[in-house]
């Protein structure tokens, strides 16, 4: 459950059962945390569930201040980050890195393959309409379709975009998805969570056979 900006954010997604918690570094988006804020919510986060950030074309001294200060398990890539410079973050940070990838077509899975070789996770998201502000977290789905003939990569991935408690179990029964990531689904306004959202959501994932 990403974009997370209040201890009440972090207690009903472990309540709700959330693997991971997300931290949104990006200015435009109405979920963003500042580094502080971030380190002051980490300490809320309970044992056994993952603190992600979610950054955007991050640079070196960004990630330096992130890193010195918030006590993190995972970045997550979401920008336009090459594969190149994606073992560049990795190398740095010393934390697993999940790289997001925009898709629309089954041509969009190609990029996939150059990323499964650096990332230690990969995330499959909407790709963002041309006039987008945010690179995720619109509440865009895409055909889930394109995924059924490419259900299964070298590396773990989750499935992203415009997901709710009505089709969270079409999506997972098309694309065969084992992880889930939810921001937009989550809130009553763009950026406040509602934790009756929230538990609504998990009832739903709950009862996927």
């Amino acid at each position: 459950m990403c974009g997370l900006k209040t201890a009440a954010d972090i207690a009903a997604a472990a309540d709700a059962g959330a693997a991971y918690v997300g931290f949104v570094f990006f200015d435009k988006s109405p979920r963003a945390v500042t580094i502080e804020q971030a380190r002051a919510l980490a300490f809320d986060v309970p044992m056994g569930v993952a603190k992600v950030a979610l950054v955007v074309n991050p640079d070196d001294a960004f990630l330096d201040a992130l890193m010195a200060a918030v006590p993190l398990d995972m970045i997550q890539l979401h920008g336009q980050e090459t594969p190149e410079r994606v073992a560049q973050v990795r190398a740095r940070v010393g934390l697993p890195v999940m790289k997001a990838v925009g898709v629309g077509t089954v041509e969009d899975l190609d990029q996939i393959d150059a990323y499964e070789a650096v990332a230690d996770q990969i995330l499959i998201d909407a790709k963002p309409p041309k006039d987008a502000v945010l690179p995720g977290g619109n509440g865009e789905t895409f055909d889930w379709s394109i995924l059924a003939s490419r259900k299964y990569w070298t590396k773990p991935w989750m499935l992203a975009g415009g997901l709710t408690p009505e089709n969270v179990a079409q999506a997972v029964r098309i694309t065969g998805a084992r992880q889930l990531d939810l921001s937009s689904a989550l809130e009553s306004a763009p950026g406040v969570k509602d934790a009756g959202k929230i538990a609504t959501f998990a009832n739903a994932v709950s009862g996927i056979e």
